[in-house]
């Protein structure tokens, strides 16, 4: 039988790649490489594979974690109410518990033609920049909509009408590569009814944005600014079109202007901000960074609702309760890769650099020695995300700007845990709103800065592509 590099070298030929005498850059799995989380990495793969926590945790620490849990699972309820932990919700929401959006702390979905509500979508909203808002442009990146502010909340507590009613309906897009095959993407086109406080702002932006997967985030905000801010010096100084920038975002409680790093367009600075925002914006709930609900001025039934404030003006989600959604929401352990060393695997990250998308999708990191937690400090892990913004083209454009980041821009998603998505969400519907069925079809909507790499994959043939996704799904 010939030797494994022998046969490596064999399916490289068949797939179009380098023959042995200029070696494809890959023939074996790089040392820890099936260790996506570094010693945090577990081993899970079915529809719990999210829901783990950091592997190196200790037992003594794992009590905190399955609190956070809990408050991270359990619905919230209106207020007034015998339940003072968990009371608050609204007077407007998307959803009255975050496992909701975050399935099985996994990854959302569009809403279905028949469902009441969008639940694990949500839809920004925001009007141009102008001179006039410079002030709240830089405190929250964007000028809320006058009347219904950043975000479309689609429920409400009763006596409070909801703001509208989301439906996404899709245009067929063909897409034909070069040896011929046809592929159908479908573009999304958003429809908001049933306004409940009269007409919108005539130059409303709307963004469609699905709940992405928990997995790995303390290690992503573990992650040197320096390293990030040295993945937009790098491609800067390449110029081969790859040109990803940081986001600079306001941090609420340093009260100063920061590295963005969360959300689809990198416009949080940090875990517990994003969490904030989380509450505020998704289900109506108050924290001791944002103290009030989130109603506009023309909302008057929403500003005089009952709310689950303490007698004394304690917030909704007291500090401890959002000290344990921090600390959850940190540990949530990523699942390790699966046959690092199949050939086809190996073949398919060989196609994958070749195309140039490592340029974006930065393999790997080592956190910092200071990281929030202990066990996520100093770890060799490979989320694949430069986590710089990148202009996508206009496909993929939502035309609204957060921050720095323009209308065409995205932050570069993590790959890590990917390939799982089918086992924990019950879907494989992926890109910022969903739209991309499977991951072919994802690859196949980049463009502005990866307009290369989808020309590149465009050129594959069947048996090429069969081995890209298979990369895809190690991850």
């Amino acid at each position: 039988m010939p030797s494994l590099p022998l046969r490596l070298c064999t399916l490289f030929m068949a797939l179009g790649l380098s023959a042995c005498d200029d070696a494809p850059r890959f023939t074996k799995a790089e040392p820890g490489e099936a260790r996506s989380g570094g010693s945090a990495t577990v081993r899970k793969t079915d529809q719990n594979a999210f829901s783990l926590p950091s592997a190196n945790l200790p037992p003594s620490r794992r009590v905190d974690f399955s609190v956070g849990n809990s408050f991270f699972r359990s619905p919230w309820v209106i207020a007034p109410s015998t339940t003072t932990a968990r009371d608050g919700l609204g007077p407007l929401f998307n959803t009255n518990a975050c496992q909701n959006c975050h399935i099985k702390d996994g990854r959302g979905h569009p809403p279905t033609p028949d469902a009441n509500n969008a639940v694990s979508m949500l839809v920004r909203l925001s009007i141009p920049d102008a001179p006039a808002y410079a002030k709240v442009i830089e405190h929250i990146g964007v000028v809320p909509e006058p009347v219904y502010g950043g975000q479309l909340q689609d429920m409400s507590v009763p006596g409070v009408a909801p703001e509208g009613k989301v439906r996404v309906d899709y245009t067929p897009v063909p897409v034909r590569f070069k040896d011929g095959t046809e592929v159908e993407l479908r573009k999304p086109t958003l429809q908001i009814t049933q306004l409940g406080y009269g007409p919108m702002h005539p130059d409303t932006r709307f963004s469609a944005r699905v709940a992405p997967p928990m997995i790995g985030l303390g290690l992503l905000e573990a992650i040197p600014d320096e390293a990030i801010l040295a993945n937009a010096a790098a491609q800067a100084k390449d110029k081969n079109g790859i040109a990803g920038r940081p986001n600079r975002v306001w941090d609420d409680a340093q009260q100063k202007t920061v590295l963005g790093r969360f959300g689809w367009k990198a416009g949080q600075p940090n875990l517990n901000q994003q969490n904030v925002h989380a509450f505020s914006g998704d289900m109506g709930l108050t924290t001791s960074l944002r103290p009030f609900d989130d109603c506009t001025d023309a909302q008057t039934a929403c500003k005089q609702a009952p709310n689950g404030n303490g007698p004394n003006g304690e917030p909704e989600v007291s500090d401890n309760i959002l000290r344990l959604v921090l600390f959850y929401s940190r540990n949530l352990a990523v699942p390790a890769r699966r046959d690092v060393s199949a050939p086809q695997v190996l073949a398919g990250k060989n196609l994958f650099f070749q195309a140039g998308c490592q340029s974006c999708h930065t393999p790997t990191y080592t956190t910092a020695a200071t990281a929030a937690e202990p066990e996520l400090a100093n770890q060799v892990i490979r989320p694949y995300s430069d986590l710089l913004l990148h202009d996508m083209g206009d496909g993929l454009a939502d035309n609204r700007t957060e921050f720095r980041a323009s209308g065409r821009d995205w932050r570069t998603p993590p790959l890590w845990g990917i390939g799982l998505t089918q086992a924990v969400s019950g879907h494989t519907q992926f890109l910022h709103d969903g739209r991309a069925r499977n991951l072919l079809e994802a690859v196949l909507w980049h463009g502005g800065e990866a307009s290369a790499a989808q020309q590149q994959v465009l050129s594959f043939n069947a048996e090429q592509r069969a081995a890209l996704l298979a990369f895809l799904n190690s991850l």
